[in-house]
C-alpha cells in the first residue's frame, strides 16, 4: 500500500470514529427493559459493532491521540449499557446455547475489560458438547472459536478444530468464484475476518485461501461497488488487509473516501440517506463501523508494509 492510500484510510477511519461517538446515544439502551435485552440479542447488537471498532482502533495502537481517546470513550459507554457485563452474563444464564453474549464480550475482553463471573460461565459452556453441537452456519462457528480466542478459552475441552472448521465454509471449498452472491460475499468476509483475528494473524488464512483472494477480491470488490453496495465493499477492503500479503487498490480508497459524508457518516447503499439523525444511525451506523475498522487495518498493514529499496 502507497502511503496516499496510507492517508485515506487514516482520514476515512477517524471522520468514521468520530461520527460513532457524535451519535453514541442513539444506540443507548435507556427505553428498553432488563427482561427485554436478556431475551433478545439484537437489542444491543448495534452496541456490539460499536464496540468491535473502537476495541480494534485500540489495539491497533496507530489512531492519533484524539482518536484513541475517542475509542477508549465508545468502549466505556457501550460497557456501561451493557452494565459493565452483568446483561451478557443474565443472557447466557437465561439462553445457555446463545453464543452472542461471548462473541460481544470478546471486543471488551480485547480491550482490557473483564467479568469473572460471565468468564467462569463461558468456560463451563465452551466444554459442553451441546454448546459444539449447535447448527450454526460454518462461518459463524469460527466467529465462535474467534471469540473464545479472544477471551482466552480456546485450550483443552473446548478448543475448536481450526482446520476443520475452515474447511466447512463457502469459502474454504474455493468454489467457482462467479458463483459467489450478495449474502455469500459477507459470509466470505466473516470467514477471513475470524480466521485472522481481524487482521491480527494473517497467518491464520491458509495458503491456498489466500491466493484465491488475492486473485478474485479485486473483482468482487469492483462489482458490488459498481452495485453501489458500500457495506460489502468496505468489508471485501478489510479483507484486503487481512491478508497475508494485504491488498489494497488507490481507487478504492478513493472512492470509498468519495462517498463518505462530510460528518463522517458511511452510506450502505447508493439510495438516498434520510435526514433524520436517529432514523440515519440506524440505517448507516453499521457500514460506518466498517469504514472505521478498514481504514484502521489498512494502516497497521500499510505502516507494518517493509520499506522498499531507496524509499
Amino acid at each position: 500500500m502507497s502511503p496516499a492510500p496510507a492517508h485515506t484510510a487514516h482520514d476515512i477511519s477517524s471522520r468514521a470514529l468520530a461520527w460513532l461517538h457524535t451519535n453514541r446515544e442513539y444506540g443507548a439502551l435507556y427505553d428498553v427493559s432488563r427482561d427485554e435485552l436478556t431475551d433478545d440479542g439484537d437489542v444491543y447488537k448495534s452496541l456490539c459493532e460499536t464496540a468491535l471498532a473502537a476495541s480494534l482502533v485500540l489495539r491497533s495502537g496507530v489512531a492519533g491521540t484524539t482518536d484513541l481517546g475517542l475509542a477508549r470513550e465508545l468502549l466505556d459507554f457501550c460497557w456501561d449499557q451493557l452494565d459493565r457485563g452483568a446483561l451478557l452474563y443474565e443472557r447466557l444464564l437465561r439462553h445457555p446455547l446463545t453464543t452472542d453474549p461471548m462473541e460481544t464480550y470478546a471486543h471488551f475482553a480485547r480491550g482490557g475489560y473483564r467479568y469473572p463471573q460471565l468468564e467462569r460461565l463461558l468456560a463451563h459452556h465452551v466444554a459442553l458438547r451441546a454448546t459444539h453441537a449447535v447448527e450454526h452456519v460454518p462461518n459463524r462457528r469460527l466467529a465462535v472459536a474467534n471469540a473464545a480466542r479472544v477471551v482466552g478459552l480456546d485450550e483443552g475441552p473446548g478448543a475448536h478444530d481450526w482446520g476443520g472448521l475452515t474447511r466447512a465454509t463457502w469459502l474454504g471449498a474455493t468454489p467457482e468464484p462467479w458463483h459467489i452472491d450478495w449474502l455469500t460475499g459477507y459470509s466470505v468476509t466473516h470467514t477471513v475476518f475470524h480466521l485472522t483475528d481481524w487482521g491480527r494473524l494473517p497467518g491464520g488464512l491458509p495458503a491456498d485461501l489466500a491466493e484465491y483472494l488475492t486473485q478474485w477480491l479485486p473483482v468482487w470488490t469492483d462489482i458490488w461497488a459498481e452495485a453501489g453496495q458500500w457495506d460489502l465493499t468496505a468489508e471485501l477492503m478489510i479483507v484486503g488487509a487481512c491478508l497475508p500479503e494485504p491488498w489494497a487498490e488507490d481507487d478504492d480508497w478513493r472512492r470509498l473516501a468519495a462517498i463518505q459524508h462530510d460528518d463522517g457518516l458511511v452510506p450502505r447503499d447508493d439510495q438516498p440517506v434520510d435526514g433524520d439523525p436517529a432514523q440515519r444511525y440506524e440505517a448507516h451506523q453499521h457500514p460506518t463501523v466498517v469504514a472505521a475498522i478498514a481504514g484502521t487495518l489498512a494502516l497497521v498493514r500499510a505502516l507494518d508494509a517493509p520499506k522498499q529499496p531507496g524509499s
